[in-house]
Parts: structure tokens; sequence; C-alpha cells
């Protein structure tokens, strides 16, 4: 069709022409409402965004001469942070001459992936930064999501298989 006549259908119609394709020959053009196709895109986005996870990087701090009940306290902080979705940075922070001893705040970090052991798993294991020794933990809940996907893929083979099966021995009878 004429550039010409797409315009007045265009016109005709109350609709935009739009270019789809340029480097095709002939170019390739499309009637449609632009403001609402560009209203329904950003639409989409947002949408988009919605379903999204934001994972956000949450801290817990400890000391090297922590009591065991304040450990525990930190520990259930970190599960319900965990819970949550949100990964969870635990640092030891060294003050004056406890520096000397990082042993002991790497075997504090290693308590504390143990205490988290089914809710978390080591991203990042303890380094030291400065006057303090870090390890990152991600919740393992992501984990369980991708298990999940595989075990559905694998049941609906199954189930494909299985119907395949009962369509063949319907077809054999008739």
């Amino acid at each position: 069709m004429p550039l010409y006549q797409a315009r007045e259908v265009a016109r005709d119609n109350n609709l935009d022409l739009v270019e789809v394709a340029a480097t095709a020959v002939p170019p390739v053009c499309r009637l449609l409402d632009y403001g609402k196709y560009k209203y329904e895109q950003t639409k989409k986005e947002r949408e988009a965004r919605k379903g999204q996870k934001v994972s956000l990087l949450r801290e817990v701090r400890l000391r090297p001469k922590v009591g065991d009940h304040d450990f525990e306290a930190k520990a259930r902080s970190a599960r319900k942070l965990l819970g949550e979705g949100n990964k969870v940075k635990v640092t030891v922070m060294f003050r004056g001459r406890e520096i000397t001893h990082p042993d002991i705040g790497r075997r504090l970090l290693q308590r504390m992936a143990e205490s988290l052991g089914e809710a978390a798993s080591v991203e990042r294991q303890a380094l030291m930064d400065g006057r303090r020794m870090a390890m990152i933990l991600s919740p393992v809940a992501i984990q369980k999501v991708k298990i999940k996907e595989e075990m559905k893929e694998e049941v609906k083979k199954e189930v494909k298989k299985e119907v395949k099966k009962e369509v063949k021995e319907e077809v054999k009878k008739v």
C-alpha cells in the first residue's frame, strides 16, 4: 500500500501510522493508537517490577566476647531476616587487642553458620576487612524454589508419557 493511502486510512480511523521494520523492503508499518500502546507498555513494565523480589543485604553485628544468650538472640534475628528472603552479613567487630585473635572471630562465624544451617547457606566465607571479620549468608528458600521447579518439570514429563500411553491404548481399542 502506498504511503499516502496508509496515512489516509490512519487519519480516517483516528489511529497512528507506526513504522515497525524500517530496514525491510518495503518498510513495514502498523496502524495503532500510539498513546494507548505506550500506556500498555509502561503498565507491563510496572507489573514485571512488582513480581521481582528485591533481596537486601542485612547485617548482624557481633563481638568476640558475646555471651551465649546474646549470640542466640542474634541468631534468631538472622534467621528472621533470612526467612524474609534477605541475605545476611554476619560481622564480628574487634576492638583493641582482640584483633590479635582472629581465630575467635572465625569460630564465632562458623558457629553462627552451623546454628543457621537449615535456613541459610554460606555465600562468602569469613574474611578480614580491617578490624572486622564478615561472612555472608543467603537464604536456602531460593534454592528450594529451583528444586521445586525441576520437580514440576519431571512430573509434567511423566504425565505426558502416561497420557500418550492412554491415547495409544484407546486407539488400539477402536
